[in-house]
């Protein structure tokens, strides 16, 4: 006979399996509602038992604002790695340059320190105090760290009884090119320079903040409440330590060559500049060669390579293999800690800005800048530059390009068409000139042939970002034509005043005449910009030029005191999006990114004699051109009263706009 099939059969077993599974639940109950405690005590037991290793620092001295960011006051943390006295911390604590360093050990004693050295690759500074049998970390090593593993972010700031926790999760790892753990713990300035632990209170790494763009004290301070925070993994720091306490200042590695493309998703490595003098040219490398292994790692991608040389220093030997037509060719070579400034070629054009409507056959001259190469050698208004040397250049930016290659003393042949005949004439490149045209004929845009009832306004408006609360001002030309491209100034304003009206009253005649569209962000706190704000500023102008024709070549942020020092953050955080800075009685208050051939900036610096800023702002102009060698423009006037700018600075800033396409 066979079995029943009805559910009333089954039912006794059922029950005595749900009797058990509630019996059984009944026991974890309470189990699981001691969870968070026991999680709790956990975290504070690794918090004790890396509680020796924890040091407060106090800094005494020093810079009150460092580029934008207001320097903090107040202690911050290091972490003991040695137990003669040597403790590691973040450069960020010292970006002020402090006169003199304070330690206090987790027993509150107190002791001077002394900075030994920095590694400013991974943005470390070592420290030094007289006192031994102190307690180093122990360091997780890197071989057991797992993405979604427990991490502890400690701190020890105001209360100096026990550190202050941070709970988080390790949430990746070989960040910032492979020099970084990255974590959701909570991580800030306060803690910028104490240990991320494990479960165990061992050391993950050391806390710090970075940028994968940029290379400062302070990159990536912006980021400390967005729930990213980095950690240089504490078996590197025990790796060089021994260079540190000998003093050596460590530095980034560089090869000097850049790609036409870049980011997470740039394709094959093809070199597209190599610098002068750099290791890949002393080594033999070339435009075009491809690199396809480094270090004896495969580099199928352009992120590949960046992830080898991300933790390389300046001094260390590497091998580099690419592939030249047909040929590998595997060539070793010393990365450097410089290069020499990139200093780019100069020609002495203005080119004729076309109709949108119009595909260039070449790059029609509209002026010929006085006493330029280009004047020398005899070219015209109207003539047609087609090559420099073999390459074709069919555009202003495939101009530009080309000139940019070229260093000042160079010499290369120009093809161009007059009147419709060819001819060539051999040029010697100059280099940018720091003088601005004495004049300029007018922009002469034509009116749009009808209005486009989907045509974004014209004339002075106010927006917001979409699902933001940032506002900001501008002013688009009436007869607007988005046939042409326009010019674009992004204004920053001093500390309490927007100077909406003034801005309008000095620059509407100059955006009509020249083509300029004005552009006003208005900071939340109309007496300081924060550092944060910078993803604003970007904001509002990315959203001008998808509503608008603007020039890419063309797009300045200008500020003027408070706003100028923000108008350098904000430009030299975004080289991608401003070609120029124009800074009025701001001086630069710390050292610029190189002049990036990839970059390419002009910058213009201005101020009365009268204002107390004028001594540095003349150093800041001096030091840009001559050290650094970018493009600067020093517009000083006699003038004694004013807020902003005199009507002879305006002038020559408006001028330079129009000429900021100079090739």
């Amino acid at each position: 006979m066979r079995p029943s099939t009805s559910r009333t059969a089954g039912r006794p077993r059922y029950l005595l399996l749900l009797l058990l599974a509630c019996a059984a639940l009944a026991r974890a109950t309470p189990a699981r509602a001691q969870l968070p405690a026991l999680e709790e005590q956990a975290f504070q037991q690794a918090a004790a038992l890396a509680d020796p290793s924890v040091v407060r620092i106090e800094t005494v001295g020093g810079l009150d604002v460092v580029g934008n960011l207001l320097t903090a006051t107040g202690p911050t943390t290091g972490a003991v790695v040695s137990e003669d006295g040597y403790i590691i911390t973040s450069s960020f604590n010292f970006a002020s340059r402090p006169a003199s360093v304070i330690v206090t050990l987790s027993d509150d004693r107190r002791f001077p320190a002394e900075v030994v050295a920095t590694d400013g690759s991974k943005m470390l500074t070592l420290l030094k105090i007289d006192e031994d049998g102190l307690v180093p970390l122990q360091a997780v090593p890197k071989s057991e760290l797992r993405v979604g593993q427990w991490a502890i972010a400690l701190g020890r700031t105001y209360d100096n009884a026990f550190p202050s926790v941070s709970v988080g999760i390790i949430s990746a790892l070989d960040r910032i090119w492979g020099r970084a753990v990255q974590t959701d713990a909570k991580v800030s300035p306060v803690n910028y320079g104490g240990p991320l632990v494990d479960i165990e209170g061992r050391a993950i790494g050391v806390l710090v903040p970075l940028s994968p763009q940029r290379q400062e004290e302070t990159a990536g301070v912006e980021w400390y409440d967005g729930g990213i925070g980095f950690a240089i993994p504490m078996e590197d720091i025990y790796a060089i330590l021994d260079r540190l306490k000998s003093g050596e200042e460590l530095k980034p590695g560089k090869l000097g060559i850049s790609f036409e493309q870049m980011g997470p998703l740039a394709g094959q490595a093809r070199i597209d500049r190599v610098r002068p003098t750099s290791p890949a040219d002393e080594a033999g490398l070339l435009v075009d060669d491809v690199i396809t292994s480094a270090d004896g790692k495969p580099v199928r991608r352009i992120p590949d390579l960046q992830h080898i040389l991300g933790p390389k220093y300046a001094g260390e030997e590497i091998s580099v293999t690419v592939r030249r037509g047909e040929e590998e060719i595997e060539v070793r070579l010393t990365l450097a800690a410089e290069l020499k400034p990139y200093e780019s070629g100069y020609l002495g054009i203005l080119p004729t800005r076309l109709p949108l409507d119009k595909t260039p056959e070449g790059v029609e001259i509209r002026e010929i800048l006085a006493d330029s190469p280009a004047a020398s050698a005899g070219l015209q208004p109207r003539d047609v530059v087609t090559a420099i040397g073999d390459a074709q250049v069919a555009s202003a930016i495939e101009l530009l390009d080309q000139v940019g290659r070229m260093q000042p003393g160079e010499s290369e042949a120009v093809t161009y068409l007059r009147g419709g005949e060819e001819a060539t004439v051999e040029i010697e490149f100059a280099a940018i000139p720091d003088t601005v045209p004495e004049s300029l004929p007018t922009a002469n845009i034509p009116a749009p042939e009808e209005a486009d009832g989907d045509a974004p306004p014209t004339g002075r408006f106010t927006a917001t970002l979409p699902g933001g609360t940032e506002e900001y001002w501008a002013y688009v030309p009436q007869q607007y034509n988005p046939n042409y491209a326009y010019a674009m100034l992004v204004w920053l304003h001093p500390a309490g005043d927007t100077m909406e009206a003034s801005m309008m009253r000095l620059w509407q005649t100059h955006c009509d005449r020249r083509g300029i569209i004005l552009v006003g962000p208005k900071a939340a706190d109309i007496n300081n910009w924060t550092p944060e704000e910078a993803e604003f500023v970007r904001g509002a102008a990315e959203q001008m030029i998808e509503l608008y024709s603007i020039d890419p070549a063309r797009v300045v942020v200008h500020g003027h005191a408070a706003g100028g020092q923000f108008a350098w953050h904000v430009g030299f955080k975004y080289r991608d999006l401003f070609p120029g800075i124009a800074a009025s009685a701001a001086p630069l208050q710390q050292p610029p990114p190189d002049n990036d051939p990839d970059f390419r900036q002009q910058l213009h610096l201005l101020c009365r004699e009268s204002d107390p800023s004028h001594p540095l702002v003349t150093q800041t102009a001096q030091a840009l051109r001559e050290q650094f060698k970018f493009p600067v423009t020093l517009s000083v006037t006699p003038e004694e009263d004013g807020q902003y700018l005199s009507e002879e600075s305006l002038e020559r800033l408006a001028l330079w706009l129009d000429a900021i396409d100079r090739i």
